[in-house]
């Protein structure tokens, strides 16, 4: 049984930020879940471009108000606590943070928490054994 608490992670090598966000990873691929969990602050005013080609990603939104562009069809959504949205065909997106969001994001396969966004959005592809211990 895997039992981590918020706390546990934040200040942690676990807790990731760049510009506009901040993730914190609690449940990686060494974990032996088959995807990753992370509760990530997107920071107020924030534009990201992102495209999970290696990824699919579910988030559930519990905290903002915020909009999605898939950046294929220009199509626009408002995010809002209780609304989630599943990145189910690789799609290019672009999350746009009104207020601070705080989303629950699940990737499949699991990130190893150590990935950084390329030029596209997009973290490399998975290793082989993404289940290996980090």
């Amino acid at each position: 049984m895997i039992v981590r608490t918020l706390d546990e992670v934040v200040g942690t090598d676990d807790d990731v930020s760049a510009e506009g966000w901040t993730s914190r990873r609690l449940l990686l691929a060494h974990h032996g879940m088959g995807f990753s969990l992370h509760d990530t602050l997107i920071h107020a005013g924030a534009e990201l471009d992102m495209w999970y080609r290696h990824h699919l990603e579910a988030v559930y939104c519990v905290e903002g108000e915020g909009e999605l562009e898939c950046r294929e069809t220009g199509r626009r959504w408002p995010i809002a606590p209780g609304t989630v949205y599943a990145l189910d065909k690789h799609d290019k997106h672009t999350l746009r943070a009104r207020t601070q969001l705080r989303m629950i994001c699940a990737f499949n396969p699991p990130v190893t928490g150590r990935e950084v966004h390329d030029a596209d959005g997009a973290y490399a592809p998975p290793a082989a054994d993404s289940s290996a211990a980090e």
